[in-house]
């Protein structure tokens, strides 16, 4: 997972990451600046029959792929209550395909199936105007001001973000498409969906608020000290009309959704917290079979999270 070369999205991933710093009230060391509480679970990947029709990627063509899942709350503080209800959604979920040694594909996704703004730059420009927002302050304020200016980000803050009953029980969404290349060559783009197979389940705000501040993770290690997690895997297959580059802009519900596989997660990974230290996604799959699309965000979002990853490795064990 290397960085780019060019100095100007070195600076923009630099500038994204001390703006979610400042929104954190500082570095948390050996934490990531954003999704900072979560927990690493193990477990195995099962392909669906029909994924191997969409892509020759080396997951679709065996019986079975180690997996480590890490669900996570989204602020970057690593104490947020898990019943926050601004700070602790949109909720994560991200899977590592162990395909041999020191190689791996990963699926980045988040709990709301939409995106604020379709770059980088855009991104740092919400942020800034949250930083910059005074709720006492005179109206329009600086988030009404960006919101009012840019739709998608108002109908991301819009739309409803209901506090699960468990991480296994809630859906997490791709931000942005991916170009799937099969045995033929032939190429379909598509945005992968993590589902949970036990069907969603959402609290309302008096039941949410009575819960514990770390009760979905204390949830998730009784229920797998019970049974495995099952979650399902599936592809939501863009038309040729669709738009692919851009996260802000999602297709169509009635797009076909084709079952990518299944994933069963039967332990808590041992050491946890030096592992998910340790660990650094990728949201670019480097694998054959599996493409970016031109989707800007990819690249200054792959370099924040590497470099977010060195600077939390070099805090020591926390």
């Amino acid at each position: 997972m290397p960085l780019t070369t060019d100095e100007g999205l070195l600076a923009l991933s630099r500038e994204i990451i001390a703006t979610f710093d400042k929104i954190n009230s500082g570095v948390h060391p050996g934490f990531r600046p954003v999704h900072a509480k979560g927990i690493l679970l193990t477990g195995v990947f099962t392909p669906a029959s029909q994924a191997a029709s969409l892509t020759r990627a080396p997951h679709l063509q065996r019986n079975s792929t180690p997996v480590t899942v890490r669900f996570s709350d989204f602020a970057g503080i690593p104490t947020i209550a898990d019943n926050d209800p601004q700070g602790a959604s949109p909720r994560g979920c991200a899977v590592r395909f162990h395909l041999g040694e020191h190689v791996h594909t990963d699926i980045v996704a988040h709990s709301v199936d939409a995106f604020p703004v379709r770059t980088a730059e855009g991104l740092l420009e919400f942020l800034n105007a949250l930083i910059a927002t005074d709720p006492a302050g005179p109206h329009p304020n600086a988030i009404e001001q960006f919101l009012g200016a840019h739709p998608a980000a108002l109908t991301f803050v819009q739309i409803p973000k209901p506090i699960p009953t468990s991480f296994a029980k809630e859906s997490f969404f791709a931000v942005s498409a991916f170009k799937f290349i099969n045995a033929d060559g032939i190429s379909r783009y598509g945005r992968y969906r993590i589902l949970p197979a036990a069907g969603n389940e959402y609290l309302d705000e008096a039941e949410a608020t009575a819960l514990s501040p770390n009760f979905l993770f204390d949830e998730i290690r009784e229920r797998m000290a019970k049974e495995p997690v099952r979650i399902r895997v599936s592809v939501q297959l863009a038309e040729d009309d669709d738009i692919t580059d851009d996260a802000t802009i999602r297709w169509p519900e009635k797009r076909r959704q084709l079952a990518f596989g299944e994933i069963i997660l039967d332990q808590i990974a041992p050491n946890n917290a030096s592992e998910q230290q340790h660990i650094i996604f990728d949201p670019i799959p480097r694998v054959d079979g599996i493409e970016a699309s031109a989707d800007p965000l990819f690249e200054p979002r792959a370099n924040s999270y590497l470099m977010s990853g060195r600077r939390r490795r070099a805090a020591g064990v926390h």
